[in-house]
């Protein structure tokens, strides 16, 4: 698109389904590195990712020729497909429905790619629904609890 100038940095964050502990320490960098050819790919640009067992932060450069939405759909078909075809998980494995989107100005760029690459030493002080919903209430997002990401059965 030429003449389209833009700034857009958004942090994602998404749970795997159920919130099941599932992603593990000994391919998790590995995931993060696939996660962040998927989004080269689609020629935004990587800022950092890390995860949870149970969740992912993504923070990211966005172009503007593409959806949040679809490049969200787009990450998590193509990991989960990646993670099965890569037999990491005995069970199955998958993305639970929504995401959070979260964007932010240019100056509070290195802020948040700090608190993405600290996320180990953050929940041992708060949980992820916690986290989760300061950062809906942060950003003055309403919400309904009941939509919120599900609880590990």
């Amino acid at each position: 698109m030429a003449n389209t100038y833009s700034q857009l940095h958004i942090q994602l964050v998404f749970a795997v389904k159920y919130r099941a502990s599932l992603i593990l320490p000994k391919w998790k960098d590995r995931l993060h590195q696939y996660i962040s050819g998927i989004i080269q790919n689609n020629e935004h640009k990587m800022l950092q990712v890390n995860s949870m067992p149970d969740h992912i932060h993504i923070f990211v450069g966005m172009r503007p020729q593409q959806a949040i939405s679809a490049l969200v759909q787009n990450i998590k078909a193509e990991s989960s497909k990646w993670v099965k075809a890569n037999r990491f998980c005995l069970s199955s494995f998958a993305w639970q429905e929504g995401f959070g989107a979260f964007s932010y100005s240019k100056s509070h760029v290195d802020n948040v790619i700090r608190y993405i690459q600290n996320q180990e030493a953050h929940h041992k002080k708060e949980t992820f629904l916690d986290e989760y919903r300061r950062l809906l209430k942060a950003f003055g997002i309403d919400y309904e609890e009941q939509y919120i990401f599900k609880e590990p059965e």
